[in-house]
């Protein structure tokens, strides 16, 4: 599985950013599909996550009512469309996913360990 990402950049507080990930070599229609990020000298944090397969949606606190996600199973794309950005979401976002069965179907979780597949990352910077 290969995750691509897009859609970062430089945007000024209160602005929004949508990202994209796409995810080749699927070969499951269960699958779980979200973004951790990663900000200088912090730790790596789960931001949002949604399984393809019942909707069910992750977001941390932080980042709720601010942020949706969203999949296009047909595309195999995640959106992560981040609206009333802060300084304190500039960070590299990865795209990250889980794959599964119909017997053991993948639920989001928190927890970077949890999931197998990683892109390369992008830099989102809010500032003015």
């Amino acid at each position: 599985v290969q995750l691509v990402e897009s859609g970062g950049g430089l945007v000024q507080p209160g602005g929004s950013l949508r990202l994209a990930c796409t995810a080749s070599g699927v070969t499951s229609d269960y699958y779980a599909i979200g973004w951790f990020r990663r900000a200088p000298g912090k730790e790596r944090e789960g931001v949002s996550c949604i399984s393809n397969h019942d909707s069910n949606t992750y977001y941390r606190d932080s980042v709720k009512g601010r942020f949706t996600i969203s999949v296009d199973s047909a595309k195999n794309t995640a959106y992560l469309q981040m609206n009333s950005l802060k300084a304190e979401d500039t960070a590299v976002y990865y795209c990250v996913a889980k794959i599964g069965s119909p017997w053991r179907p993948p639920y989001c979780s928190a927890y970077a360990g949890e999931y197998g597949n990683w892109g390369q990352g992008t830099q989102v910077t809010v500032s003015s």
